[in-house]
């Protein structure tokens, strides 16, 4: 099929590279434009404008894809099917209806759970133990189309944000590939959505890490795998900010209930943290002007002693 594909972070990757090796025809990519990055400001490609220069396919980079020029120039490519995963731009009628095949998405949840941007990290978060991705015909809602294909991914115990983006982005690539030759086959099934059992994933923030020791240990510990590598959990350590990338979810026990965010132990490899209901041990953390350390190596550096209080 000739495909317009429209992506632009790393989880698009997969897809655009699978499409490819399928032998599909992808006439163009459109990205979001290039931005600046780092202390000096150099512009950056996004991953899928790199993967297409690569391949040496057009790439077509609007501020606003709904504007008319835009469309006017997406209709020059005359394709049979878009592809849509991660774009990040909102998507007007005249885009959705252009092609014979409209505009297929590949979204990173079992829909309709998780309808949203950040599927993954709120399916980590939560709690659950079965995600997946979903490819869906796209209408003018959001990420509210007929569900097409879908495929479970299981959620390991010590599953992040990270290595649940990985494992679903690998996952979809193979299934849109599925998608669009049961598209051309004639054979896909359409079905309905219905209402969603769970609520909006809304967009991340790095506000969203500041962690609330009155929650409970088991939370809390979620919220730090979710939110592992970006934009990651942390709190405050005697006026420093400190990322936790790993702990343990601990029982009370025998152990006398501190406030919330006390210090209550302190093994040689890590601390434990009085939550609102039972302990976190945290084993891997980070403090400002340091990269990343195990907590045994954190604490041959720094005192940490019962009684000290994280906010």
């Amino acid at each position: 099929m000739r495909v317009i594909f429209m992506g632009t972070p790393d989880f698009s990757v997969g897809t655009l590279e699978a499409l490819i090796e399928a032998g599909h025809e992808v006439a163009l990519v459109v990205t979001q434009p290039d931005k600046p990055k780092g202390r000096g400001g150099r512009m950056q490609c996004t991953p899928v404008k790199e993967t297409a220069l690569l391949h040496q396919i057009p790439v077509f980079q609007p501020k606003k894809v709904r504007e008319p020029e835009c469309i006017a120039e997406l209709r020059k490519y005359k394709a049979d099917i878009m592809v849509v995963i991660a774009f990040g731009q909102i998507l007007p009628k005249e885009i959705l209806e252009m092609t014979p095949y409209g505009c297929v998405n590949v979204h990173a949840s079992l829909l309709p759970k998780y309808r949203g941007a950040a599927p993954i990290q709120w399916a980590v978060i939560n709690g659950e133990k079965i995600s997946g991705v979903t490819t869906m015909q796209m209408d003018e809602g959001l990420d509210t189309g007929d569900m097409l294909l879908k495929t479970e991914v299981i959620l390991d115990e010590k599953e992040t944000g990270g290595s649940l983006h990985d494992k679903l982005a690998s996952a979809g690539a193979q299934l849109c590939v599925r998608t669009l030759q049961e598209i051309e086959d004639g054979t896909i099934v359409r079905m309905p959505q219905g209402e969603s059992p769970t609520a909006y994933a809304r967009m991340l923030d790095k506000k969203l890490g500041n962690i609330d020791w009155s929650q409970d240990a088991v939370s809390i510990e979620r919220l730090i795998r979710g939110l592992n590598p970006w934009p990651s959990a942390y709190t405050d350590w005697d006026g420093k900010v400190m990322k936790i990338w790993e702990a343990q979810v601990k029982e009370q026990g025998k152990m006398p209930k501190a406030a919330p965010g006390t210090v209550v132990l302190v093994e040689k490899d890590g601390f434990s943290i009085q939550t609102g209901d039972g302990l976190l041990k945290v084993t891997a953390l980070q403090i400002p002007g340091k990269k990343r350390m195990e907590a045994d190596a954190f604490l041959r550096g720094y005192q940490i002693e019962v009684g000290t209080r994280f906010l």
